[in-house]
């Protein structure tokens, strides 16, 4: 009996020495490796069954966006200086479209300086200070000095009657007829009622 446990420990002992491993995992980062099958220590040796592999993804997205080109306003001149024109231009640029243009613009005061001084200079003074006069300043000021602008070949008092009588024709009427108004504020207009004792009908009868 006792050499039976002994021979059976002994078994035991020889068969505990050897393992079969039927499957291993391993997990890295990155990567995963199943190994199944035999497998030596020290240097590493996948035999058949081994399985190996190892995926990567990467995904790049990129925005870019860049300045449009500038817009630019052309550029406008008068040629002369003896010409009341203004040269004008603009432009506006975005991402989607640009814009840009230009025109003359011709100014109305500066001509009129032009076309005074050369009546003044023929001697056409009434003539040189009516063109002057189609400028609401001028206008209110002549008024205001009691030299009233020429009108239809009257100056002076004349001239002031024709443009009481016909005041729409003033440069400056709009501001005219404000001013009237403020004024009737201040000083009402009294209206006195009307005379109708000279209404009634006479008749007359023949002497007998």
């Amino acid at each position: 009996m006792k050499y039976i446990s002994i021979l059976l420990i002994t078994i035991l002992l020889v068969y505990s020495n050897k393992a079969w491993a039927g499957s291993t995992q391993t997990n890295v980062s990155g990567s995963n490796t199943a190994i199944e099958g035999n497998y030596t220590g020290g240097s590493t040796t996948y035999e058949s069954g081994s399985e190996s592999s190892s995926t990567t993804t990467s995904t790049n997205t990129s925005n870019i966006r860049s300045a449009p080109p500038t817009s630019n306003a052309p550029s406008y001149n008068s040629m002369t200086q003896d010409v009341c024109a203004l040269g004008v231009s603009a432009g506006i640029q975005t991402f989607g479209i640009g814009v840009s243009g230009g025109k003359h613009v011709i100014d109305k005061n500066c001509e009129r300086l032009k076309l005074a001084r050369i009546l003044n200079d023929f001697g056409m003074k009434v003539a040189a200070v009516a063109i002057l006069c189609q400028d609401e300043r001028v206008f209110e000021s002549m008024i205001q000095a009691g030299t009233p602008c020429p009108i239809d070949g009257k100056i002076g008092s004349e001239a002031m009657g024709l443009w009481k009588l016909y005041d729409f024709e003033r440069p400056d009427y709009k501001k005219y007829v404000s001013r009237m108004k403020k004024r009737e504020e201040v000083n009402p207009v009294v209206t006195l009622p009307s005379d109708k004792s000279t209404d009634n009908k006479v008749n007359w009868k023949e002497p007998k």
